[in-house]
């Protein structure tokens, strides 16, 4: 007999569990602390299983009822209504598990850990960085569920306020969280891979540089009578001489100054490339660390400490704000722009026939542009150390002509025995 509203309401708990049966297989449980559960009892194979219908008031015997005939079709087209509610708990339980933060957090600390590959420590913040702009849209969504209209209006917001790279490197940053998703087995696929188009380019802009000899000669004469910290003038006196990153630079330590062999090797995982690079020092070069060296008074730690501590080097700001306080303007000069200044003084280096004095590779090497270093750790050995070494010289002593603003005139060299790849 069919239950009623009344005969539920009515139902008082006893010492032991017991059904109130309905029909169908569907029954009400009354447990002894008073509960009131519904339950459907069906078969599957010959085997005898019950599914969890709620509880009552909450789920009303009309609501039981129409569970009940759901549960009962999909049995009747081969699917085991109990088996689908345990798989869908999994699954939302699996998508608290794995979302986009979860995952992205994950990928991170692979990528921080990756051995030769390792993310360096400024790739890592910057990823983090491009995550927090994420976050607050997609951060808990479970990657399965993540459509790819949601991170483009995301990321589209960045490019809105004029922030076209940032929308660019967070549309990047996304896809390879995705990717690593799919890669364990959590997503099928990256949503947003067909979305590379649909952001506006962003507009590039080269790092300022000077390329004018005079106009350097004041700079480097500017940074001579620098008066503010010392870190900061033999950062600015040395970062002419060796076509290193601002990066690389500010973050040297003591350890990987070779004094005696005058090479500075800066390890692979402070290096764009992921691979450790030496540098020649001229005599010049040296003499700056020598000068600093005296200063700090240290065997270890970073060359060009903070004025705040030591345990930190100096910001990825401060030689280029020391610059702007001696009158040179962002769009004039920065710090890295001292590489082009280098690149295009070299490559237009020409001797007293009017040939190249050094070779294109020689100086894409000594940007670290190229591989420098397949053989690791024998750096006289990579090609085309010969000409690094005597092309770094030779630039040192062309800066000491810019500086003393006399009149530029080609030097010819001696011939060096160019060693190709």
């Amino acid at each position: 007999m069919a239950l009623a509203d009344i005969t539920i309401r009515n139902a008082k708990p006893r010492e032991k569990s017991y059904k109130l049966a309905d029909s169908l297989g569907l029954f009400l449980l009354v447990t002894p602390s008073g509960g009131k559960l519904w339950k459907l009892k069906f078969r599957v194979d010959g085997l005898e299983k019950k599914l969890s219908l709620g509880s009552y008031p909450d789920v009303s015997l009309t609501e039981a009822r129409k569970k009940r005939d759901d549960a009962r079709k999909a049995l009747a087209a081969g699917t085991d209504p109990a088996l689908e509610k345990r798989l869908a708990k999994l699954r939302r339980r699996e998508d608290v598990a794995n979302t986009f933060s979860v995952i992205a957090r994950e990928f991170f600390e692979k990528r921080a850990s990756d051995g030769d590959k390792a993310w360096s420590a400024a790739t890592l913040q910057k990823n983090e960085w491009l995550h927090g702009l994420l976050a607050p849209t997609i951060g808990k969504r479970p990657v399965s569920d993540i459509r790819p209209f949601e991170v483009l209006e995301a990321v589209q917001s960045f490019a809105r306020k004029g922030n076209r790279e940032t929308a660019r490197r967070a549309l990047q940053m996304a896809s390879a969280v995705f990717r690593y998703a799919v890669a364990t087995a959590r997503l099928e696929s990256d949503p947003v891979r067909d979305l590379k188009g649909a952001l506006p380019a962003p507009s590039t802009r080269s790092h300022a540089a000077i390329l004018d000899p005079v106009k350097l000669g004041e700079l480097l004469r500017a940074i001579d009578g620098y008066s503010g910290n010392t870190s900061t003038l033999y950062a600015l006196q040395l970062i002419p001489h060796v076509f290193t990153r601002p990066g690389e630079l500010r973050q040297a330590t003591w350890q990987e100054i070779d004094f005696d062999a005058a090479v500075w090797t800066i390890p692979a995982g402070r290096m764009k490339m992921r691979r450790a690079h030496h540098v020649p020092l001229s005599k010049q070069a040296l003499t700056i660390l020598k000068a600093a060296k005296a200063i700090t008074n240290r065997e270890t730690g970073y060359i060009f400490p903070s004025i705040r501590s030591i345990a930190r080097p100096i910001s990825n700001n401060t030689m280029n704000a020391a610059m702007r306080r001696m009158g040179f303007a962002s769009d004039e000069v920065t710090a890295h722009g001292f590489r082009a200044t280098a690149s295009s003084l070299l490559n237009e280096a020409r001797d007293r026939q009017g040939k190249p004095m050094w070779s294109s590779d020689a100086i894409e090497r000594a940007l670290a542009h190229g591989d420098d270093d397949k053989i690791r750790g024998i750096y006289n050995r990579s090609p085309y150390w010969a000409e690094r070494v005597e092309m770094a010289q030779w630039w040192s002593e062309r800066l000491d002509q810019i500086r003393a603003g006399a009149e530029i005139v080609p030097i010819g060299r001696p011939n060096v025995r160019r060693r190709r790849n």
